[in-house]
């Protein structure tokens, strides 16, 4: 009864030509057993729970349930995976897989071809395969035993080599024959048995840089030799040899055809063909019309984002204040003091209009901002809570106070009809920690000028008016980039100054002298 309540309800919630088979996928590291992760079947693909996969591999991920988006990332790339698309990006390319992403209740699935994808193996530096059922995670490797021949009159080993290997060979004694590949990388050590009249038995291993093959010939071996054939390095012993083939560019070795001797059981390829991933740009900006592809020079970009707006009013007081507009008001302030320095400056709305949180950082990276400046007004519950402070992103919080004040402003994306788009989640995903260390420095400037400037009225405690938060905003944006608090709309006083022509005025003035004194120090615009 319960199979066949799941298979109704299988039918009717999964996407069409969605298999109803899942399972677990096993998972071998270096000839280890890593245990399993969730798996499903859909078209005849695999696909492995992203976030258990990924995390397996040692990556890091970020998982955005409800947006049906997972961030994973490795050393030195990222990538980007939405249900129910078949694209990835990765490292700002995208990336065709076989089939679709899907979103599973709290999971994301990704087809098991995107982590043997070449972005995903160079950021491991290891060899990934999915082989008979299993994902299997292998050294970057150079040198392999992939076979072995007996025929009447000699036998053959033969090993798969990458690239330019070197050897030497030595007959130690009557019964043994060692070869050194300096510099060589083993997959994995191996130790056989033929017990014939040729080979009795070998044995290769990693000796430290080096790998060291070893071969105890039989009664009958009365010629050996090692070299390339046919692409591939391959150790003949017999009464007599075989004549030599023609030599031809190394393969890949025959994964279904390789013996894997220690360690993890043997594993088989299952014939299944991958498709070529297929890359092509992510989609740029278009340039503006008139606009030179290249400058030698060009003015500083500065973009000022006047929170909220719309039908997002942000913090209000019953009848007197809403912070969409105090917002706008100061951010018109700060346009003109930055236009008036000889910048180039853009405000992501001059009305009262909705901005998606996304938008705004994708509006700052069209347009090539050198800085991006979010203008706020707090509120708490605390009616005690007062003062300007200026926040930097970061994943952590500088404590839950600054956790609520991120809380608060991301609650702009329940205004946002429909979840991130691709490209949006893209943009959100690429604050990177080169820009840390510049935000902060800005966030030093703006608060020491701010409270530097006269008839502002609000306080500004130098001790804690820098803090650091997760805010939505601020997460796409690829140039330094910090989130204005300019007062506490809670707070009585804080609103009187705030509701102020004069005060509003000198705010937008003190945070664009902060923004001239950070490119000053900086060395961005001459002192």
């Amino acid at each position: 009864m319960k199979k066949a309540l799941f298979a109704f309800l299988a039918a009717l919630f999964l996407p069409a030509g969605f298999a109803h088979a899942q399972g677990k996928t096993d998972i071998y590291i270096l000839g280890k057993d890593k245990g399993s992760v969730s798996s499903m079947q859909a078209g005849g693909v695999t696909l492995l729970d992203a976030r258990a996969t990924a995390k397996k591999l040692g990556g890091s991920v970020e998982l955005y349930a409800a947006a049906k988006q997972i961030k994973v990332a490795f050393p030195g790339m990222y990538a980007i995976l939405s249900a129910p698309l078949s694209e990835v990006i990765i490292n700002a390319q995208t990336v065709k897989l076989p089939s679709e992403v899907i979103a599973s209740g709290s999971k994301i699935y990704v087809p098991v071809q995107f982590f043997m994808l070449p972005q995903v193996q160079k950021a491991l530096d290891r060899q990934i395969t999915f082989e008979k059922g299993a994902l299997v995670v292998e050294k970057n490797y150079t040198l392999a035993f992939t076979d072995k021949e007996q025929q009447k009159s000699y036998d053959r080993l033969r090993f798969f080599r990458k690239g330019n290997i070197s050897f030497t060979t030595k007959q130690k004694n009557k019964h043994t024959v060692e070869a050194l590949f300096p510099g060589a990388v083993l997959k994995r050590n191996a130790s056989v048995r033929l017990k014939d009249d040729f080979v009795r038995s070998f044995s290769i291993n990693q000796r430290g840089k080096d790998v060291l093959l070893k071969v105890i010939l039989g009664k009958n071996a009365k010629n050996w030799r090692l070299m390339e054939e046919n692409g591939e390095l391959v150790f003949s012993v017999g009464s007599s040899l075989p004549a030599v083939s023609a030599a031809a560019p190394a393969l890949e070795p025959n994964e279904a055809e390789e013996l894997d001797l220690v360690g993890a059981p043997s594993i088989f390829a299952d014939g299944e063909e991958m498709d070529t991933p297929v890359m092509r740009p992510a989609p740029q900006p278009v340039l503006k019309s008139g606009e030179p592809v290249l400058k030698e020079k060009r003015k500083l970009r500065i973009v000022i984002d006047p929170g909220h707006g719309g039908k997002d009013p942000g913090a209000t007081r019953r009848g007197s204040s809403q912070e969409k507009v105090l917002n706008l008001t100061v951010s018109k302030h700060l346009y003109n003091y930055l236009k008036k320095q000889g910048f180039d400056v853009k405000l992501t709305r001059d009305n009262d209009t909705f901005v998606t949180l996304a938008g705004r950082s994708k509006m700052a990276n069209e347009y090539k901002a050198d800085l991006f400046v979010s203008v706020h007004t707090n509120a708490a519950k605390r009616a005690a809570a007062n003062g300007f402070e200026v926040y930097f992103r970061s994943d952590k919080a500088t404590d839950a106070e600054a956790a609520e004040v991120a809380a608060f402003e991301n609650e702009a994306l329940q205004y946002e009809e429909a979840h991130y788009s691709f490209v949006d989640m893209l943009l959100e995903s690429m604050a990177k920690n080169e820009f840390m260390n510049e935000s902060s420095k800005l966030a030093g400037h703006i608060r020491n000028y701010v409270y530097k400037e006269p008839g502002i009225g609000i306080a500004v405690r130098q001790n804690n008016a820098i803090r650091q938060a997760n805010f939505y905003v601020l997460r796409g944006v690829k140039a330094p980039a910090v989130l204005v608090e300019m007062g506490y709309i809670s707070s009585a006083k804080d609103r009187a100054r705030l509701n102020n022509k004069a005060a509003q005025k000198r705010m937008g003035e003190g945070i664009g002298k902060g923004i001239v004194s950070y490119l000053k120090a900086e060395g961005k615009i001459s002192k």
